[in-house]
């Protein structure tokens, strides 16, 4: 087997579509479709195969993937070791949520593209931190940002970064607003404007009406903080989210703070990588990178 071969597998493997495979390695299909095929007759097995118009991975394409990203790592370590620094290029895949991204990642991504120009990284949405953690584990993700209570994962290295302080937002005109305490009965007739299922602190928000045996109907979820943070302001309904991500509105008196009296479980921002990723200079330096930026903040 062939490098070229590996990293063309690894790439139909995560988009599961040769037709992209093709576009995004700048070869004809023709060569991706019989890259993949020389690969299986070498292993002998499929890796592939098609379920309608849907391509899948076969329970033995599961178990490659994981091998071939770790030869196609360890071959970037074995050109980084000679070459330095400077030459060093690659792809970093990062699991992360919106909020991260806006308001913890961009010193660090700047900081790192400083030092590694020439690596491209990519951030995939890390809604569910359940979807973050299986994402990890196949190896299609090669680090990811967690936000979720503090409780072991086998098979995954996680190191938790601060304590998250979460907050239960209205708008100012809202009458829960002059209340000294909020309790889950209070918000049984409330729309809840709530992030994506998965999400550890909408979870453990549910869990907190579920224990008060309390059941709110009005229900609306989104995809985006923004999102909820506008509806908020509009008067749409009530949310729960981390302070950092609406710091700037309750400054502004846009949206107030609700004193929630729920059951609460402390939420952290944890970083997580499978125990047995190859530790490249670009990904080592970005959890340093990250290490460093959390604690100056």
């Amino acid at each position: 087997m062939e490098i070229k071969q590996l990293i063309t597998f690894k790439t139909a493997a995560d988009s599961l579509n040769f037709t992209q495979t093709a576009k995004m390695l700048n070869f004809a299909q023709s060569s991706v479709t019989a890259q993949i095929k020389s690969l299986e007759t070498e292993l002998g097995t499929p890796l592939f195969e098609r379920l309608g118009k849907r391509l899948v991975l076969t329970e033995a394409g599961s178990k490659y993937r994981l091998y071939a990203d770790k030869i196609i790592m360890l071959n970037e370590e074995a050109k980084l070791a000679v070459s330095g620094d400077k030459a060093t290029s690659g792809t970093l895949t990062i699991g992360a949520q919106e909020s991260q991204c806006t308001y913890r990642l961009p010193p660090i991504l700047k900081a790192f593209k400083k030092r590694f120009p020439n690596v491209k990284v990519i951030f995939k949405p890390a809604h569910s931190d359940e979807m973050a953690r299986q994402q990890l584990m196949e190896g299609s993700l090669d680090f990811a940002f967690i936000m979720d209570i503090s409780k072991p994962e086998k098979g995954l290295r996680l190191e938790t970064l601060v304590q998250e302080e979460m907050k239960l937002i209205a708008s100012p005109d809202h009458p829960l607003v002059l209340q000294n305490s909020v309790c889950p009965k209070d918000l049984e007739q409330e729309t809840l404007l709530l992030t994506e299922t998965g999400c550890s602190y909408r979870t453990l928000f549910e869990d907190t009406f579920r224990s008060a045996e309390v059941y709110p109907l009005n229900k609306f979820e989104f995809v985006s903080i923004e999102a909820i943070k506008q509806c908020v302001i509009a008067g749409l309904g009530i949310a729960l989210l981390p302070a950092m991500a609406i710091d700037k509105e309750l400054k502004s008196r846009v949206m107030e703070e609700l004193q929630w009296r729920g059951i609460y479980l402390p939420i952290f921002t944890q970083i997580a990588w499978h125990k047995d990723k190859s530790m490249t200079p670009p990904l080592q330096a970005f959890i340093d990178l990250t290490r460093d930026t959390f604690k100056s903040h």
